[in-house]
């Protein structure tokens, strides 16, 4: 018991400084934006995420993939089931090999893993300057600051490095990328996306939105982890007070 308490204390300090720390090695502190789902009782917004899978998969998606993600978990996020079934439906995927072994593609199903943008990472590597795009689905837990540092490497694109930084040939300035010198362009532009519920899309809200779904795809069971730690302490508040009025009871002739 010992032991665990320790080692929750030094993870605990380990948190705790990681908070702190700088984006990755990129020399700025991250920009800390108002989540729906940051504290204790913070929950996820759904209208916010479905507004982030929307930018995913009309943007992301091109180069980035989800591969711990099926098409039926987004249900979760608003998708009815109709639109789940046409969203996977876009793309194809190899089906199981023939009576001859010879493997053909299918329509994707809901069932399925969402399916990629190339085939494999050498091609997503040719088709990208030689930079792979890092799938992500567990980005936000990935990088230290977790929806923090995404939301800042989105909105940390400049147009102008400093003076005396040198940015290669086929590389993008970015305040927060670990270096600064990202193949990513910069993405997000005035109405970039128009979301389906009418939400203006500016960059501010798009990084805002692109952030909260993919910490939802690292951590799509924060809603009822939340909810049960409550309810566990309420459990153990009232035990507590049984406790001690059952303590109370047993020694109250006892001088």
């Amino acid at each position: 018991m010992r032991k665990l308490i320790l080692s929750a204390l030094v993870a605990a300090g380990l948190t705790g400084a990681s908070g702190a720390a700088l984006a990755s090695g990129g020399g700025e502190p991250l920009m800390k934006p108002e989540f729906s789902f940051n504290g204790f009782f913070g929950q996820y917004d759904k209208a916010q995420l479905k507004r982030g899978f929307e930018l995913f998969h009309q943007v992301c998606s091109n180069c980035h993939g989800l591969r711990l993600v099926a098409y039926r978990n987004l249900e979760a996020v608003g998708l009815t089931a109709d639109e789940i079934k046409t969203i996977a439906a876009e793309r194809d995927i190899d089906d199981v090999p023939n009576d001859e072994g010879i493997v053909s593609k299918r329509a994707g199903r809901p069932s399925d893993k969402y399916i990629g943008p190339f085939p494999n990472d050498q091609a997503a590597a040719a088709a990208n300057g030689g930079a792979l795009p890092p799938d992500l689905s567990l980005m936000a837990k990935a990088r230290v600051g977790g929806p923090n540092y995404i939301y800042s490497l989105m909105l940390g694109f400049k147009d102008e490095a400093p003076e005396g930084h040198l940015v290669p040939d086929g590389k993008f300035f970015n305040v927060y990328f670990p270096g600064n010198n990202i193949s990513m362009p910069p993405q997000l532009m005035e109405d970039l996306v128009t979301y389906s519920d009418g939400t203006a899309a500016t960059p501010e809200q798009m990084a805002l939105d692109i952030s909260a779904f993919l910490n939802w795809t690292a951590e799509p069971e924060l809603d009822v982890r939340k909810s049960m730690g409550l309810k566990v302490l309420v459990f153990l508040a009232v035990f507590t007070a049984l406790l001690y009025a059952l303590k109370r009871q047993i020694w109250k002739n006892v001088h």
